[in-house]
């Protein structure tokens, strides 16, 4: 855009917020779950910013928050969440959250874990099938759509003829766990990237890795 001299007009950044949920199950019991990857994410997002998961009505737990500015310019705003809910029933939660903060479909950023990935590769993905992950048919159920962004967590198949339910509700095997929090610093600075670079920058750089 010009102004009247023909001189180029700053544009005023997009600063709608970036809906960002993990996905996982409540409770100690599932804590350290492969499951529960996407929630070990935002949670660890949320640590890094220095806030802290409230209790919402919309049974989920919340921060509103903003990432770091660079310079002078603010950073984007971010909504982190996690359902209270347990993993099957994870559409009511999200739908409700979308429609209370009013976020726009393009900003909405669901962190899950996908056992289609080998351990510690992280892919950026829109839109799409659920590959039998029940959050996130749950999710597309709720919403009407399967037209949200994913930031999809490997954590591998199962070994043998091990369900894969049962697989995903064990905690990491102890030659996992020293890859596990790598993998969580690699997935929160994907979310940053998508924040700060616009997603399809993001996920060039991501899926390239």
């Amino acid at each position: 855009m010009l102004d009247r001299a023909g001189e180029p007009v700053a544009q005023a950044a997009d600063d709608s917020p970036w809906l960002v949920i993990g996905l996982g199950n409540p409770g100690p019991r599932y804590e350290g779950n492969r499951h529960n990857l996407g929630a070990m994410v935002v949670e660890r997002l949320a640590a890094d910013l220095g806030e802290r998961l409230s209790a919402h009505r919309c049974r989920a737990a919340v921060a509103q928050t903003r990432l770091r500015p660079s310079g002078a310019v603010p950073g984007p705003r971010l909504l982190l969440a996690r359902p209270s809910s347990y993993m099957n029933e994870s559409g009511g939660p999200v739908c409700g959250l979308v429609r209370f903060f009013r976020v726009r479909p393009d900003r909405l950023l669901i962190v899950h874990d996908e056992l289609d990935l080998p351990l510690g590769r992280l892919r950026l993905k829109r839109g799409g099938g659920e590959g039998g992950h029940n959050g996130l048919k749950s999710i597309s159920k709720s919403l009407g759509s399967k037209d949200y962004n994913r930031l999809r967590l490997g954590i591998g198949r199962p070994p043998g003829r091990m369900d894969p339910a049962d697989y995903v509700l064990r905690d990491f095997s102890g030659a996992e766990r020293s890859e596990v929090p790598l993998m969580i610093v690699e997935a929160v600075e994907a979310v940053e990237d998508v924040l700060r670079q616009g997603w399809d920058r993001a996920q060039g750089a991501v899926n390239a890795r």
